[in-house]
């Protein structure tokens, strides 16, 4: 998968990923008269995503660097997800998903069946978030690309980029 060079990458299957992650934040930081309380709500806020996106299954962690106030403006995690009780049928998948967002009492997510280059995928879009449930050769699973956008959101010229870089994935066999 294709991430462009502005994205700052954490590998969360190494020990090491808390001090990237600390690295990161004082990139942000430095020079532009961020307040310690926001680089410490920062680093608070993505070490909390980290670990519980480590605890389902994520392995990368990729951020955009791009913002002027210190704040994130975008962020992507790179998650393994077992089939479990999941169907590996995906068009089956997205009937399932679209049924629970629908009983969600909060505006659900846009759920669709889209064909990437990986293969079939199920596209859930947000206000904020866009993520992609990619279905992994030999039926294991699926690999989840989840895209989160709190400060632009996710539409226009944001949501195209993750668009983009789902449809860059491919499988290397």
């Amino acid at each position: 998968m294709l991430v462009p060079r502005e994205w700052f990458r954490v590998d969360l299957t190494q020990e090491r990923w808390r001090s990237q992650l600390k690295t990161f934040v004082d990139r942000q930081s430095q020079g532009r008269g961020v307040s310690a309380d926001l680089t410490r709500s920062v680093w608070t806020a993505l070490r909390n995503t980290a670990e519980i996106g480590l605890a389902r299954g994520a392995m990368e962690f990729f951020l955009l660097t791009t913002s002027q106030d210190g704040g994130l403006p975008a962020s992507l995690l790179v998650s393994l997800m077992p089939l479990g009780d999941a169907t590996a049928d995906p068009q089956e998948y997205a009937t399932w998903l679209a049924r629970r967002e629908s009983q969600d009492d909060v505006a659900g997510r846009q759920v669709s069946v889209v064909d990437l280059p990986a293969g079939t995928a199920v596209r859930l879009l947000g206000a904020t978030s866009l993520e992609f449930r990619v279905h992994m050769p030999g039926g294991t699973g699926y690999l989840v690309l989840s895209f989160s956008a709190p400060v632009t959101g996710m539409s226009g010229p944001m949501e195209l980029l993750c668009d983009a870089m789902a449809g860059s994935l491919r499988w290397v066999m």
